[in-house]
């Protein structure tokens, strides 16, 4: 009887333990995202697609990868600015994206995969948007019909990422360079 017992409890605590867990989810599964004032309010493709389609904006995506260390210091100091990531909230849908994520993205009716060669592989939506420039950590800015407006790698400090968002924001890239504006501001 004692035997029985023991392997019921056993059975049930395995239950609560797996119960309690972290599950991992793909990149087509979505997420609650919640506007906490001070941080970017980060999507997925996926989240930020669906959101423009009801409300257009303009994409700013971070292209990043695990094993990027600048990429790794972009999150723990240009992007934990408050000021920075309430000026990427209100004017942008701010996506952070692996550029080596396994899962498929459908953009467009074209399925996106990744590739493995070099030193991790790269997801193909990333290859596209970066137009071949794998760098990391790089960024993007789109039009909100997805119409690319610039390609931008390196990691940036607070008040370089400040002065490309507004060369993107503001519209100044429809009157002039991005040099021509960067060094008259």
């Amino acid at each position: 009887m004692k035997k029985v017992l023991f392997v019921a409890l056993a059975v049930v605590a395995l239950g609560l333990v797996y119960s309690f867990m972290p599950h991992s989810k793909t990149a087509a599964t979505p997420r609650k995202t919640e506007a906490v004032e001070g941080a970017i309010n980060w999507m997925t493709w996926d989240e930020a697609i669906k959101a423009n389609e009801t409300a257009p904006k303009k994409i700013f995506i971070d292209f990043y990868t695990d094993w990027c260390g600048w990429c790794k210091k972009m999150d723990k100091s240009t992007f934990a600015d408050p000021n920075l990531a309430d000026y990427i909230n209100k004017n942008f849908y701010a996506v952070k994206f692996n550029a080596e994520q396994k899962e498929d993205v459908i953009f467009q009716g074209t399925t996106f995969s990744y590739k493995p060669g070099g030193r991790g592989g790269v997801h193909m939506l990333a290859f596209e948007l970066l137009g071949g420039r794998l760098g990391y950590p790089s960024y993007v800015y789109l039009q909100p019909n997805y119409e690319r407006i610039l390609i931008s790698p390196g990691y940036k400090d607070v008040p370089m990422l400040q002065k490309e968002l507004k060369f993107v924001a503001e519209d100044h890239f429809e009157k002039t360079t991005w040099e021509q504006f960067s060094n008259a501001n």
